[in-house]
């Protein structure tokens, strides 16, 4: 495990503007803010072998050494510490993610146990919401029945057609999921259990044709869809020019914007058109939000986002555990300092860009290069710009169309 000392050393090491002072991570006048969302891995392995998964397949292999299963000793100690945070911060609402590898490798008595504890730990008056990301291959009636009767929201990860699908999502032996994932989601999108179904995770291929991408995902009735670039950064490019990628999610607005009743909620659309309008994001994909999130793997470890795995190893390393440190100090980590100060942690082409506060620099993840750490946009920089420059076209006609303004 990374020690605190390692990890702050790796921080200064990739982001060079603190040695500097560019970045202010001793601004006592800095406003801190508390965490909101909690990723739990409860199981480190998963039963597919997805070809751009950032935990097995890129650059940190740290799975290798962690506990198959979160043990309930770990689990009673995460919650005990989620609950000190909320009742610190007086947090309205927080959330939690059951997440893994694949976290239904669990077994359904076993989920059930976890969301008992966090339940009896977290007070009722901070909103507890439980959430579970999976694959879709254990989505069972039995297992939806757990969930559903602890009221787990389920996200399902589904990358389009059964043939762009299968050709990522697929076991080791080679076989593809699709047919699976599908029939899940089907049980899920039933009156009896979609009152749990959160949405479908979708990690874009821009070689698929976008529409039927799109239109093969609505075919569920997902309540949202949340599309994903692939991982990548300036060290390991994505497959093709970054423009393509803006071209791709365009077209998929086009379609999903010129319907007239809504078929789906489309989360990162949604996110670029309330920064359009003066709002700010919920989310860290996009915009200068402060980052409310942290993941607790199922040694303990205290990671930041673990997607940080695509950049180097120990990337999303604390040095912290919840035997040993409090989510308030998890808060005082240089790295964590430096994604809730806004647009001072920006790079200066971001600063001088005209849609730098809408992106934000673009997810953190990507903006990663070997050498140079962190402080550039993102490696998608003029896919997102593509992509926000046209909606913000389609919504200033659409306004001067009904005289807004």
């Amino acid at each position: 495990m990374t020690s605190l000392l390692d990890s702050k050393q790796l921080f200064e090491m990739n982001w060079p503007a603190v040695r500097s002072g560019v970045t202010p991570l001793h601004d006592k006048e800095r406003a801190c803010h508390p965490l909101r969302q909690f990723v739990v891995k409860v199981h480190s392995r998963c039963n597919l072998s997805c070809t751009y998964c950032y935990v097995y397949e890129l650059a940190d292999q740290s799975w290798r050494e962690k506990p198959r299963v979160v043990s309930l000793s770990t689990l009673r100690q995460t919650a005990l510490r989620i609950a000190e945070h909320v009742a610190a911060h007086q947090c309205p609402m927080v959330e939690v993610v059951l997440h893994g590898g694949e976290p239904l490798l669990c077994g359904a008595s076993f989920i059930r146990t976890a969301v008992t504890l966090l339940r009896e730990a977290v007070p009722v008056d901070a909103g507890l919401s439980v959430r579970l990301q999976t694959n879709g291959t254990l989505l069972t009636q039995r297992m939806l029945a757990v969930l559903h009767e602890h009221n787990v929201m389920v996200g399902v990860s589904l990358d389009g057609t059964p043939r762009t699908h299968d050709a990522k999502r697929k076991y080791a032996a080679g076989q593809g999921s699709y047919h699976l994932v599908s029939a899940a989601l089907r049980r899920l999108a039933t009156e009896r259990y979609s009152s749990i179904y959160s949405g479908i995770l979708c990690t874009i291929d821009v070689a698929a044709d976008p529409i039927e991408t799109y239109e093969s995902l609505a075919e569920f009735a997902p309540p949202r869809v949340d599309f994903l670039l692939p991982h990548a950064n300036w060290s390991v490019r994505p497959a093709l020019p970054a423009v393509r990628y803006g071209e791709w999610l365009s077209t998929v607005f086009d379609r999903w914007y010129e319907q007239r009743t809504q078929e789906t909620r489309v989360r990162l659309f949604e996110e670029i058109i309330h920064l359009l309008l003066g709002g700010h994001s919920s989310s860290e994909v996009i915009g200068l939000s402060p980052v409310a999130l942290a993941v607790v793997d199922t040694d303990g470890s205290i990671e930041q986002v673990d997607t940080l795995k695509s950049a180097f190893q120990g990337a999303p390393d604390t040095g912290m555990n919840v035997f040993t440190h409090s989510f308030d100090d998890v808060l005082k980590h240089p790295a964590i300092v430096a994604r809730q100060i806004g647009e001072r942690a920006l790079s200066d082409t971001c600063l001088a860009c005209p849609v730098g506060k809408i992106c934000g620099g673009g997810y953190y993840p990507h903006r990663y290069s070997a050498g140079e750490g962190f402080r550039n946009p993102s490696v998608y920089c003029e896919g997102l710009r593509y992509l926000i420059e046209h909606i913000a076209r389609r919504i200033r006609a659409d306004l001067r169309k009904h005289s807004i303004c």
